[in-house]
């Protein structure tokens, strides 16, 4: 079993930065490819980001590519989201996943949830 629990959200003003973290239980972060997702009001969880077992890997969505940064640190069993440049729309419940198979983007895909940090974008 692994558990993940993210940190880090709360209320911003557009075009500031946040920092998201993913803290994993147990011994197997390395592992896992992580995620991230989030779903904002009335709308349905959408990915946000993935990153390969070692890091070496990134995807982003069309709608954060250039703005947020997706690291992880396995010796720390945690995963990290730099949110630069953030919009009212990035306003939205944020999760970490873990999990193996399948496309990187595919809410299936992962097997692990955490809880969610919420994440609030004023203009």
């Amino acid at each position: 079993q692994v558990q993940l629990v993210e940190s880090g959200g709360g209320s911003v003003q557009a075009g500031g930065s946040l920092r998201l973290s993913c803290v994993t239980s147990g011994r197997t972060f390395s592992s896992y490819r992580m995620a991230w997702f989030r779903q904002g009001p009335v709308k349905e969880r959408e990915f946000v980001s993935a990153i390969s077992r070692n890091g070496d890997i990134t995807y982003y969505s069309d709608s954060v590519r250039g703005r947020f940064s997706i690291s992880r640190d396995n010796a720390k069993s945690t995963m990290f989201l730099q949110m630069n440049n953030v919009k009212p729309e990035d306003t939205a419940v944020y999760y970490c996943a873990a999990g193996n198979d399948g496309w990187y983007n595919l809410l299936r895909s992962y097997v692990y949830w955490g809880q969610g940090t919420q994440v609030t974008v004023s203009s």
